[in-house]
């Protein structure tokens, strides 16, 4: 029996012991978790891309605080691992990520509102002081972006159009 993408998400969801081949350092994950400076919720995410979906559990950050702190401090972050920013409203080209005091190197995919990755760019950390810190800007709007370790976007063949779902998320991935 085939599952599609919509069914396997709700599997994935619901099932708090679905395995992803990115999920094999578990002690790594729990010890992130608990060091975690953010009390942001965690959520599910799927990236259906060509080979097919792939899970992250992701820490939300929809609040403007939550948003400006991100990543900030943390020297790791497990494979699967994540943080999902959301915006209420399109955010234009002019709203920029930046990795102050951010210590691990990351990959940025932005998302539109259907769910569609529309560009996808990596961060490298910002020893220098603010003033310095060079802003990651999107070539078009968008209404939420995924950070991740840098590269992993790349390892998984995710691409520009691959559909991004998580809990409560508007985009339909088929």
């Amino acid at each position: 029996m085939t599952l599609s993408r919509r069914r396997l998400l709700k599997t994935l969801s619901l099932s708090p012991l679905a395995l992803t081949p990115m999920m094999l350092s578990a002690p790594l994950s729990l010890a992130w978790r608990s060091a975690q400076a953010s009390t942001g919720e965690t959520v599910p995410l799927v990236i259906h891309a060509e080979q097919g979906p792939t899970r992250f559990d992701v820490e939300v950050a929809d609040a403007p605080g939550e948003r400006n702190r991100g990543l900030m401090g943390r020297d790791s972050m497990p494979g699967d691992h994540g943080m999902l920013f959301l915006y209420s409203a399109p955010q234009g080209v002019e709203n920029a990520f930046w990795m102050y005091q951010t210590l691990i190197p990351l990959d940025i995919a932005f998302i539109d509102a259907d769910g569609r990755i529309v560009e996808i760019r990596q961060m490298q950390p910002c020893e220098s002081d603010a003033s310095h810190c060079p802003a990651t800007q999107p070539g078009q709007a968008y209404h939420a972006a995924l950070e991740v370790n840098a590269g992993t976007l790349a390892q998984l063949g995710v691409r520009v159009g691959d559909c991004v779902s998580w809990p409560g998320s508007s985009g339909v991935c088929q």
